[in-house]
């Protein structure tokens, strides 16, 4: 069914959407900025969670950043470090309370280490099919987390 006939329909059925703008507006609301990127932000925990890996809640923002610092042509070579921007923490953020609110992570109350589920696992193995510029960039992003803890186990900081 095209669009003009779903309205068409609509219209000969009598259907309306009675919308009284009152009641309590819901919990976790995300203005237009934080919108644009959450998909992006989401599909980035996802990457980093489904593997062996896990990364841990307090470094979430940091990883996430610093993932897409070395992934994003933009910020290679910035003199921005985006893995300490407030900003991208507090989206990071909202981005995982989406997925685990939909079920898609899993936090460990005793490690901290969030994990992709099942689901999270076939969303994210759904969006790196092919050869598209999103799938092309997950699997960068992939790498990037794999040097990032590669490096940190030089340095002695994971076990």
């Amino acid at each position: 069914m095209s669009s003009t006939e779903f309205f068409s329909e609509a219209k000969r059925l009598g259907l309306k959407l009675n919308l009284s703008g009152e009641g309590p507006s819901p919990m976790h609301t995300l203005d237009n900025e934080a919108l644009f990127q959450l998909p992006l932000l989401a599909m980035t925990i996802l990457a980093i969670s489904k593997g062996r890996s896990k990364p841990e809640l307090p470094e979430i923002g940091q990883l996430v950043g610093e993932c897409l610092e070395r992934t994003v042509a933009g910020f290679k070579g910035s003199s921005q470090d985006i893995g300490w921007s407030g900003n991208l923490r507090i989206r990071t953020i909202k981005a995982l309370t989406f997925l685990e609110a939909t079920g898609q992570v899993t936090i460990d109350k005793m490690t901290r280490e969030i994990s992709a589920t099942d689901l999270g696992k076939k969303v994210y193995s759904g969006a790196v099919v092919g050869e598209s510029l999103l799938a092309h960039s997950m699997k960068t992003i992939e790498l990037s987390y794999q040097y990032i803890r590669d490096e940190a186990r030089v340095r002695g900081e994971v076990n």
